[in-house]
């Protein structure tokens, strides 16, 4: 336990799977870290709790693709040095309408970077996953080789676990309340609602949901980071089916575009019941949650009888879990200084807008290597800078791809 007078290398405010990554990635290296929760460790107020989420290397923005590819070495990685699993392998499937410019964006990352994958027309899908899924006409597949659902909350657990073992100090039910320059030796003190301080040569900011709260506060900059909160619902299978939509046969993890933006996994944490929600979310203040009544379900409702082949019923979702996204404008993510008269010493990391957890292996040793070297190697960071909303306040405007392709033009899986 930290006691008081004691001094840190680098403090990281937020004990979520970003700065719980973090924690892990620095203290490896042999520095003395410090890891700050403002709840309980492992709590379900923020957006790290939770059964699974989603991997997938198959991205719209194909400067993701490195991000992915080296987490997916990074969670083997550290599930090696822990001793049990929270990455599970299976295919990715990506299906829209043939014209929609997100869906195409993800074909093209493929053909960039020679990801296997097969481009199915409706009765190809059908055929694939076994009647599994059943697509419009006009819509096409995408089916690529590297999907798979993180256990969530095992994975925060095992960054805690590992960064414990390398000398990391954790400490929950500390709220932060404001980061300050040390004018005289250097370095940042840490306050917390309940009176303690702290010191330290750097600091990371992870605190998803309460990032510009914390930020305006400590500097003044207004980050455009929304946060939302989201439901994600369970589905029961129908009796004789389950096993077609298991993990570890071929039933994939699914994204499908358009309106509304769906995603799920294989039936895995709960036995018969299936992951099927909305990308999106209401927004909302995360010291005053509404704690539901959640979404709309009549589209989702639709998406599940008609996309899932009448054989999940879609009547209700028999399980719901509330989350929370932290979203900016562009959906891309902050990784940056903070600045001003903390120059390099205060590292931020935000801004995930619900397609980040699978990053967390990397985006953990690219902060560590900011607050550690003033540098990220193997990284272009540059749509993730604070200073792109001062630019636009929409951040990062990109044109959409035109480029085509026909269906049945087809990739060997690997």
């Amino acid at each position: 336990m930290a006691v008081f007078g004691e001094e840190f290398d680098v403090i990281v405010v937020g004990a979520g799977v970003m700065g719980s990554s973090t924690a892990y990635q620095v203290s490896k290296r042999g520095h003395k870290v410090l890891l700050l929760e403002q709840f309980d460790f492992l709590h379900m107020r923020g957006s790290s709790h939770g059964e699974s989420r989603t991997i997938r290397s198959a991205y719209p923005e194909e400067y993701y693709y490195p991000m992915v590819m080296e987490s997916y070495r990074l969670w083997e990685e550290a599930e090696s040095h822990i001793g049990y699993k929270v990455y599970f392998k299976a295919q990715q499937f990506d299906m829209g309408s043939s014209e929609d410019k997100r869906l195409r964006e993800v074909i093209a990352t493929c053909q960039k970077y020679s990801v296997p994958h097969e481009i199915l027309d409706r009765q190809q899908v059908s055929d694939k996953f076994s009647g599994s899924f059943d697509i419009p006409d006009n819509w096409v597949g995408v089916c690529s080789s590297d999907g798979g659902v993180i256990k969530a909350t095992k994975a925060v657990s095992m960054f805690q676990t590992l960064a414990l073992q390398n000398g990391t100090v954790l400490r929950d039910c500390m709220e932060v309340k404001d980061i300050r320059k040390d004018g005289v030796k250097g370095g940042v003190w840490v306050y917390t609602s309940n009176g303690e301080k702290f010191w330290g040569k750097k600091c990371v900011v992870t605190v998803g949901a309460w990032t510009t709260k914390l930020v305006k506060t400590v500097s003044g900059i207004d980050l455009p980071i929304q946060p939302l909160e989201t439901m994600v619902c369970y589905w029961k299978i129908k009796e004789g089916h389950g096993d077609k939509y298991a993990i570890g046969g071929d039933f994939p993890t699914f994204s499908s575009y358009g309106e509304p933006r769906i995603f799920g996994t294989p039936s895995m944490e709960f036995p018969g019941l299936i992951k099927v929600a909305v990308h999106g979310g209401y927004p909302c203040d995360p010291d005053k949650r509404p704690w539901g009544p959640g979404m709309a379900l009549g589209s989702l409702k639709q998406w599940v009888e008609e996309r899932l082949s009448g054989l999940v019923d879609s009547g209700e979702p028999v399980a719901t879990q509330l989350c929370m996204y932290s979203m900016t404008p562009d959906k891309n993510f902050v990784i940056d200084f903070l600045g001003g008269e903390f120059g390099k010493d205060v590292v931020v990391g935000g801004g995930f807008s619900g397609h980040g957890f699978k990053m967390s292996p990397v985006v953990g040793r690219i902060l560590a290597d900011l607050v550690l070297s003033g540098e990220a190697k193997g990284v272009e960071l540059k749509h993730f800078r604070i200073g792109r909303f001062e630019e636009n306040p929409k951040g990062n405007f990109r044109e959409y791809s035109l480029t085509l392709c026909s269906v049945g033009r087809q990739k060997e899986l690997s």
